[in-house]
């Protein structure tokens, strides 16, 4: 069947990768995993293959794809039956990479892109701490700003590459007292002074590393700063949403190659003589399995869509990241029940897909998060915006005034620029509610929106809505703030939603109220 999402071209490098994979990879994977280790020469093979750095700009190396080519490349690993060897690029290409390449200076972009790109260099992206998982916000690790070095201190946990890697794209504290304004991302090389780490033994991905890091007063230049101080937790907003995309990439291709295995078994293995795949209830389990996957495929593939267009999708990468996660975890569960004891044992895949599936549900935050999160936005109306596109990006630094009196009139000029902001917005506003007041019946009441110092007041008990800025008593008061009304008046926020949400309270007359759509509408 013709794909509507992948090209010749596409599959030119699917099966080329694959014939790599084939002969380089799946013939080593029992070694690697009895070793607890992929080895790094693998990596630089695929570098020199140019598997890696399929979106990066070709002025590091890259080779500036289409984003379905990283969807072939993660399609493909994540169909060798190791997820140790899968996690390992993932977290390089997908989850540290892109904050160097979005966020990080020239000086940063030199010194780490062109060896991720070719398989030289191994990262990390360090979020999770003993005490703060999901829970960005809430990390403890510090850096403190010591002239032209940060000095950091702190302890991290359940971080991939953290052992055999190179560098570590680091999540931190700059300023401990401004909460998510205090976050910050720094790049720490993994062999600088201070930096150790303790490999964890794990349940599954047996052939990558993770670790528990501790970094002990470590010296880290201010050039290895990613972005602006103060930004890391808006960076890690958008970025996540990558990281949770790929993670349902790997999820449908896992359940694509663990069906096809057992399948094959399915076909080999008799019981009351007769193939085990011509038992009903075997037959249609496989048949729910792959209806459930194909579906969950082809929603996976939309959100990558949404993603190469350059859209936001924290809902749909969301859902995405929940449903292939928790659907691949179910299928190691039915697959490895097909194989019986076989499934049991270690040298059958069964056994490792079991293992390495489970983790899906649990990292790049966890399928509760995930629920949370969809939650917020389908009930609480709740919105979020990238990094790029909201005004944290562009906030700077205010350097000390040269004397009181200098400082005196910037305040003062601060004062009366945001005073003239607050007009050309009530302006603004005033005239989108005139246009649509006088478009719109006559409300046969009167109403006003009540911002806090502002208000706009709409008189419909004449034939015509007429709309003022006059504070006067009306038969209906809805309080809401000026950024909420915005969204209400660009259909961002629905009126129903935002009134269960508490964003809007109504005062008086609610049949007033109810014909707040005409206005919204």
């Amino acid at each position: 069947m013709k794909s509507y999402y992948f090209t010749e071209e596409h599959e030119l490098f699917r099966q080329s990768l694959r014939d790599f994979l084939k002969k380089e990879v799946i013939p080593n994977i029992e070694e690697w995993e009895e070793n607890r280790r992929t080895p790094k020469d693998i990596w630089k093979k695929m570098g020199d293959m140019g598997f890696l750095g399929l979106g990066y700009p070709e002025e590091y190396g890259g080779m500036n794809l289409d984003f379905f080519y990283d969807v072939v490349f993660c399609e493909e690993i994540s169909k060798c039956f190791s997820g140790g060897f899968t996690i390992t690029q993932l977290v390089v290409q997908y989850m540290s990479g892109p904050y160097i390449l979005k966020y990080g200076s020239e000086t940063l972009k030199q010194k780490y892109l062109p060896g991720i790109i070719s398989g030289d260099l191994i990262s990390s992206i360090a979020i999770s701490e003993p005490g703060a998982g999901s829970d960005v916000a809430n990390i403890q690790t510090t850096a403190r700003r010591e002239g032209d070095h940060y000095i950091v201190n702190g302890s991290k946990t359940f971080i991939t590459n953290a052992v055999y890697g190179d560098f570590i794209v680091t999540v931190v504290k700059t300023n401990p007292e401004k909460g998510t304004s205090g976050v910050s991302l720094l790049v720490i090389d993994r062999q600088a002074e201070g930096v150790s780490a303790r490999k964890l033994k794990k349940l599954g991905w047996h052939s990558s590393d993770t670790a528990e890091l501790s970094f002990d007063n470590v010296k880290v230049p201010v050039e290895n700063i990613v972005g602006q101080e103060g930004q890391g937790f808006y960076y890690l907003m958008g970025g996540l949403q990558l990281e949770r995309l790929v993670a349902g990439i790997s999820g449908y291709a896992g359940v694509e190659s663990g069906l096809g295995y057992a399948l094959q078994y399915m076909s080999e293995r008799s019981a009351f003589g007769r193939p085990i795949n011509k038992f009903q209830v075997l037959r249609h389990r496989v048949a729910q399995l792959a209806s459930e996957n194909e579906a969950i495929k082809q929603f996976v593939l939309y959100c990558c869509r949404l993603h190469s267009d350059g859209q936001y999708a924290v809902k749909e990468c969301s859902m995405a990241k929940l449903l292939a996660t928790e659907l691949s975890d179910k299928a190691a569960y039915q697959c490895l029940q097909f194989f019986g004891g076989y499934g049991f044992m270690e040298e059958y895949k069964a056994a490792r897909m079991f293992r390495d599936s489970r983790v899906g549900t649990i990292g790049g935050g966890t399928s509760e998060i995930m629920r949370e999160i969809i939650a917020k936005m389908v009930i609480d109306d709740v919105s979020y915006n990238s990094a790029s596109s909201t005004n944290h990006k562009s906030k700077s630094a205010v350097k000390p005034a040269a004397s009181s009196n200098n400082g005196q009139a910037k305040q003062a000029a601060t004062i009366s620029n945001q005073q003239n902001t607050t007009i050309m917005s009530l302006e603004t506003v005033l005239a989108s509610v005139k246009e649509r007041a006088t478009n719109a019946d006559a409300l046969g009441n009167t109403l006003k929106f009540n911002f806090g110092e502002e208000q706009i007041y709409i008189d419909g008990s004449g034939d015509a809505n007429n709309v003022s800025t006059e504070d006067k008593d009306a038969d209906c008061v809805v309080n809401v703030s000026m950024d909420d009304f915005k969204e209400l008046l660009s259909g961002e926020l629905n009126p129903m939603g935002a009134v269960m949400a508490g964003k809007v309270q109504i005062k008086g007359d609610m049949s007033v109220a109810m014909k707040l759509q005409s206005l919204f509408g």
